[in-house]
């Protein structure tokens, strides 16, 4: 199966937004984990034919989708592909999709379901595109023109900044006592913006981490020691808890993360 894979040959003008563009051609069907990443996930498919992913209550999407911080990790279904794939930080995420992230929890659901006829409207037009980059202009105007004046606290904003910049390597009682906030209240406003609570957010970043060491290749050992786990066998869990995979099977899925650490030498 060969994969085109694109980036944008600028950033977005939106702050909190990643795209990249996919071509998948082959013979037959392979199936790939649609391995959990710490942002909101769209994805507009614009081809012929088009992937098969199953959502928490067994319902099969084959068409342009959203999905939410750390799902679980369903096998996809791809035969030949094109699509555009969108990753919102959480903090810009309520304000592109018009709803608070709790709402969306880590499941998926079609992407005509947010954004009705939308949808349909940008899916034909990044089909009748001349390449990529018109198509990632297509995408970032609609995500310009969509947003709206929904956003996290501060005092939220700053926490989830703080567990990225630390890679998830944080305790929940000294975040706290940094934005001013008890636990309990930080646990109950970040839950209900974000979608997640701290310490799975957390949870989610130091995976998002780790998982890229191992795609570039550092043994591990030394991923479990540098990222925050207590020994091998902790980080060989949460592997599996979010991918459904040891470490050396996750290592290798194609569709990992499509970005410049997992990708270094095939974008275009």
């Amino acid at each position: 199966m060969g994969w085109e894979i694109a980036r944008p040959s600028r950033m977005p003008a939106l702050r909190g937004v990643d795209m990249a563009g996919f071509r998948i051609r082959g013979d037959g069907t392979e199936l790939v984990r649609a391995v959990p990443h710490p942002a909101v996930t769209i994805v507009v498919e614009f081809g012929e034919r088009c992937f098969d992913i199953r959502d928490s209550a067994g319902r099969i999407h084959s068409s342009s989708l959203v999905r939410g911080l750390a799902g679980s990790s369903p096998a996809v279904r791809v035969d030949a592909v094109d699509c555009v794939q969108v990753r919102l930080s959480p903090l810009v995420a309520p304000a592109v999709l018009g709803f608070p992230l709790v709402e969306l929890g880590g499941d998926i659901v079609g992407l005509a379901d947010v954004w009705g006829r939308d949808a349909e409207r940008l899916r034909e037009r990044l089909g009748a595109a001349a390449g990529w980059q018109e198509r990632f202009a297509l995408v970032e105007s609609m995500l310009r023109a969509r947003v709206g004046d929904l956003s996290p606290d501060p005092e939220v904003a700053r926490a989830w900044s703080r567990i990225v910049g630390t890679r998830g390597r944080f305790r929940v009682e000294e975040l706290a006592g940094e934005i001013g906030w008890s636990r309990q209240r930080l646990w109950s406003r970040f839950g209900a913006q974000i979608g997640l609570t701290p310490k799975r957010a957390a949870k989610l970043v130091r995976f998002d981490h780790a998982v890229h060491r191992l795609v570039q290749g550092h043994a591990h050992a030394l991923v479990a020691a540098e990222s925050g786990y207590s020994d091998q066998p902790h980080l060989i869990r949460e592997i599996r808890e979010f991918t459904g995979a040891p470490p050396t099977s996750a290592a290798v899925e194609p569709w990992l993360t499509i970005d410049d650490r997992a990708w270094p030498s095939t974008m275009s």
